[in-house]
């Protein structure tokens, strides 16, 4: 795959994440994964301190399909959706098998009442998967730039 491809296929990658999200096509969401991946969400702080301790972490697509689950039939939260802002994704590094990345987002949650709010800020950095038809997340780590992170995250970043 020469460069230009690559690029394309990574961002195409990063905007159907984003809008599968945002348009609530949640039950979707596992299928951006290698069925043996990580996926973990954390602060700035703990992640540049090295600590592993997360707001939340899976190791398998199994898992996030869990998750995704939970949310439809167990959790019990306020209706809400989200509306990612990213930046071009930025290529680290790439060789035959995977590539990484990194991107900058902004997550703006809107409320069942209208009310919107800076819900989340950072920086995905991922090793995506290119063996397959498709690109998948090997690991994706979700860095907030804030260490307040709202109970109420529900619905993946």
């Amino acid at each position: 795959m020469n460069d230009a491809a690559l690029h394309y296929a990574i961002e195409r990658l990063m905007g159907l994440y984003a809008a599968c999200i945002d348009d609530d096509r949640l039950e979707e969401w596992p299928n951006f994964f290698a069925p043996s991946c990580r996926y973990q969400i954390i602060s700035r702080e703990n992640y540049d301190k090295g600590h592993p301790i997360g707001v939340f972490f899976a190791n398998s697509r199994g898992m996030l399909t869990d998750r995704v689950r939970a949310l439809r039939e167990a959790n019990i939260y306020e209706a809400q959706r989200y509306r990612h802002i990213l930046s071009p994704t930025l290529i680290l590094g790439h060789d035959e098998a995977g590539a990484h990345a990194q991107t900058n987002f902004q997550v703006i949650r809107i409320m069942q009442d209208g009310a919107m709010s800076l819900f989340g800020a950072g920086r995905y950095l991922d090793r995506i998967a290119l063996a397959g038809a498709e690109p998948v997340f090997a690991e994706r780590l979700v860095i907030l730039d804030s260490r307040r992170i709202d109970t109420l995250l529900a619905i993946p970043l």
